[in-house]
């Protein structure tokens, strides 16, 4: 079997295949997000690409998660900060969520074999997932509009390095640049992405708060999955 890793959605039709599984990862912040409003009890998120979605949906009286250029969307009753989504707000909730990146990226990944959301997070139960399936598998991602970005490619990496032992090759040169990567900075991870240019918009918008927990391991250990275009868990 063999991992891959896509660096952005604007490249996701090189990689495509039907019969592969894609890990889709924002790690600031969208499927940490994602992941943490499941571990606290979500029922449903159903990702939409624009904020016109998502705002019919508010209209129609659903929770919304809405995040353009890092800032919650006016009308949202969430942001895309992981601390939006505790179990007091989210439990037993569907929700309709949109972010500059993350969901875009899920979009793109629409016709895959299967779809989960990645994050440190759930590192490891992701990697459990991937093992499950038995299929060759797409890491996918987010990028900033859809130019490579330093944390997700790290992430990538640090799945990738999660596969191996369990009998995964490396598919591309990609592949293989964010494995060097990650054993590169694996020990050094935060001060690593303080030099990328996602946390400077953070920090430059009062938001780095959640940077720690975005790059903590294994906190969130559920696997949400998309199913009929929303997630599930």
């Amino acid at each position: 079997m063999t991992v891959d890793l896509c660096l952005s959605p604007a490249l996701y039709p090189l990689y495509h295949s039907d019969d592969k599984v894609v890990v889709v990862t924002d790690i600031f912040r969208a499927t940490t997000t994602i992941v943490t409003a499941f571990h606290n009890g979500a029922r449903s998120i159903r990702p939409v690409a624009t904020v016109d979605e998502a705002q019919q949906a508010k209209e129609a009286g659903m929770l919304v998660g809405a995040e353009r250029n890092v800032q919650r969307c006016d009308f949202a009753d969430f942001g895309n900060s992981p601390f939006d989504y505790s179990s007091s707000k989210v439990y037993q909730q569907d929700i309709v969520f949109t972010t500059t990146n993350g969901t875009k990226a899920v979009v793109a990944a629409r016709k895959a074999f299967a779809i989960a959301a990645g994050a440190f997070v759930n590192i490891s139960a992701v990697a459990e997932w991937c093992v499950r399936h038995g299929r060759n598998v797409n890491v996918l991602a987010s990028a900033w509009e859809d130019r490579p970005n330093l944390e997700d490619t790290l992430f990538g990496g640090a799945l990738i390095s999660a596969l191996i032992p369990c009998g995964f090759r490396t598919a591309s040169d990609a592949a293989q640049m964010a494995l060097d990567l990650w054993r590169l900075h694996r020990h050094n991870l935060k001060s690593s992405v303080m030099q990328c240019e996602h946390y400077a918009r953070l920090r430059a918008n009062g938001l780095e708060d959640s940077v720690d927990y975005c790059l903590s391991r294994d906190l969130a250990p559920v696997v949400p999955e998309v199913r009929d275009g929303i997630f599930v868990c």
